[in-house]
């Protein structure tokens, strides 16, 4: 299977994978702030790459393999349509997180809100979404690795499993010696491996005699799969076209809605997760902006292009194989020695990168929002330090214990849209709008995880991503219900959020508060963020669909979609340059 030259690839890389980490160790043992934001000190393409990397792990290829051969390249709106979200974390958001001075996104709850209901809430959601949101997502990065694993050796599950265990249990000794900035900076390498590989892998499969170039891959497949935008319509009348169709109802779940009324990984609306913390630990606000917009870049442009196009080449190759075996299978038939290596450790890079970020992450919650905040709150820095690692010990434990219960890998992310379906505008406005209160994130948190299984199995509606009627209800619900909730529920203390207002300097609806203090009569920068913002958007989607119509060799179209991103580039550069958002003269 693998040749001696594959097998010394693997190990040397992996060598350096874990050195570059584990060099890092001295420093993160100091305090908290060392072990899970790398002393506040990465510059913007440090953060910007590990950011990136976390979000490009075993499971991601695997996963879009499934939603081209199920629903052709357009398909993957599931996820291109986050790309508004992320464009508003970027402008609207990294430079306050960063600005706000905190740990972590959850140590945000009791800077914004004040009282009992802040610290509730700032505990439920520590080990909610650093333990039971962080081990679906381990959970399902291990799925990835272990189907990788059991097509690309021909094993059965458990001795697939025991490898990945192995794989885990490496990551998280590493992860737990060296804190973010090992991870970080592993990160860089294990990304670019990572990239180099699957491009690598799209080359010789195209190129090979079965499918005979691009030009041979058009000729071979369905037409419709080609489509970059899904057709609005009944599925049905399409004559068995392997297009997205989808009825104007999802269309308008996807493309104005789903960005900002769902909570998501990597997606969450104004910020948070693993992005936040690469937010919160670049050198400064500048460094935060520019890491996040080079995440959006990267995420939405360089990433997709290689697994689409292995994707569409093993629904040639392999139409009776399960997709994500076919893009595995792949690798196995049309790499030579060497380079099969190559992938095969670029696809444990992805896992190790993702891995040792959401342990990280996850353990960050655990001991700076719970243990520390609840249980120790007198515990010193090398008390704190050593329970991170512990914490990150326990993770890795559970998440194999997870990827039991996984199934489909773009299920789950199915899923995780709609249990957070409505909490997103809370997460939006409770930095613009001063009348949020805990209360009101309470309310959003919770709803949707009553409201969505009684959608979909109390009402019998479907979801997401085909039908978006589980959707719709879970927004409706948890919107209607967090609007109430706010209204009836207290004020938050006026001073608690005037020390707030004073530190982050958020803009929006703050009058009642900005009266308080000297910064009242300010120009708002709300206009020209939202230029930015749309630019943004549109440049990285010009972009996005640019590369794709060269790839598939219709010129002329891809020269509009060039144009395009070029005017949209200098609108958003020559705005940047006129607002505050960096930190500048604020």
């Amino acid at each position: 299977m693998l040749a001696t030259l594959d097998w010394i690839v693997i190990v040397v890389f992996l060598v350096l994978f874990i050195g570059i980490a584990i060099s890092f160790t001295k420093g993160a043992g100091k305090d908290l702030g060392s072990f899970f934001l790398g002393g506040r000190n990465l510059p913007w393409y440090i953060a910007g790459i590990s950011m990136v990397a976390t979000t490009f792990a075993a499971d991601t290829p695997l996963a879009v393999a499934e939603i081209v051969a199920g629903k052709g390249i357009s398909g993957n709106w599931l996820w291109w349509s986050f790309l508004a979200g992320g464009m508003l974390t970027t402008f609207f958001f990294a430079s306050l997180w960063r600005r706000s001075g905190v740990l972590t996104e959850v140590e945000f709850i009791e800077l914004r809100y004040s009282g009992l209901p802040a610290a509730g809430l700032r505990g439920f959601k520590a080990l909610y979404l650093g333990v039971f949101m962080n081990l679906m997502i381990i959970g399902w990065v291990n799925v990835a690795l272990i189907t990788l694993l059991k097509v690309f050796f021909d094993l059965p599950y458990q001795e697939a499993f025991s490898f990945c265990a192995v794989a885990m249990l490496v990551v998280s000794i590493y992860a737990s010696m060296s804190g973010l900035l090992g991870v970080a900076m592993s990160d860089v390498l294990q990304f670019v491996t990572a990239m180099v590989g699957c491009i690598l892998l799209a080359y010789f499969v195209v190129g090979s005699e079965q499918i005979g170039g691009l030009s041979g891959l058009k000729k071979s497949i369905d037409p419709s799969a080609l489509e970059f935008f899904p057709r609005i319509g009944d599925a049905s009348s399409q004559g068995g076209a392997k297009a997205f169709t989808i009825g104007i109802g999802t269309f308008l779940a996807y493309f104005t809605m789903q960005w900002w009324a769902s909570w998501y990984p990597g997606a969450e609306p104004g910020g948070g997760g693993y992005v936040a913390q690469r937010m919160m630990s670049a050198k400064d606000e500048r460094h935060a902006v520019y890491a996040t917009l080079f995440f959006q870049v990267a995420h939405y442009c360089i990433r997709p292009w290689p697994w689409i196009l292995v994707a569409l080449c093993a629904m040639i190759l392999y139409p009776e194989m399960d997709p994500k075996d076919g893009f595995v299978q792949a690798m196995v038939d049309f790499l030579p020695a060497g380079l099969k290596g190559l992938l095969l450790v670029s696809f444990l890079a992805a896992y190790m990168s993702t891995i040792s970020t959401q342990l990280n992450w996850g353990a960050s919650y655990v001991v700076n929002d719970f243990y520390k905040r609840f249980l120790r709150p007198e515990a010193t820095n090398e008390q704190l330090v050593l329970a991170s690692r512990i914490t990150t010990l326990g993770l890795m434990v559970l998440g194999m214990i997870a990827a039991y219960g996984i199934e489909s890998i773009s299920g789950v992310w199915g899923f995780l849209i709609e249990i957070g379906a409505g909490l997103g505008l809370v997460l939006i406005l409770r930095w613009y709008w001063w009348r949020i209160n805990a209360w009101s994130e309470i309310a959003a948190t919770i709803t949707p995880l009553l409201a969505y299984p009684i959608a979909r199995y109390a009402l019998g509606f479907e979801g997401l991503p085909d039908s978006p009627n589980t959707f719709f209800f879970t927004v409706g619900c948890t919107t209607i219900v967090w609007l109430a909730v706010t209204y009836f529920s207290p004020k938050q203390d006026e001073e608690h959020l005037k020390e707030f207002y004073l530190k982050v300097k958020p803009g929006g609806n703050w009058g009642p508060i900005s009266s308080l203090t000297n910064q009242a009569g300010k120009p708002s920068q709300l206009g020209k963020l939202a230029i930015c913002w749309l630019s943004g958007i549109t440049m990285v989607y010009a972009i996005l669909f640019g590369i794709g119509k060269v790839l598939f060799m219709e010129y002329s179209e891809a020269g509009i979609w060039t144009a395009i991103a070029l005017f949209a580039f200098m609108l958003l550069n020559t705005t940047m340059r006129r607002t505050k958002i960096m930190g500048d003269d604020l």
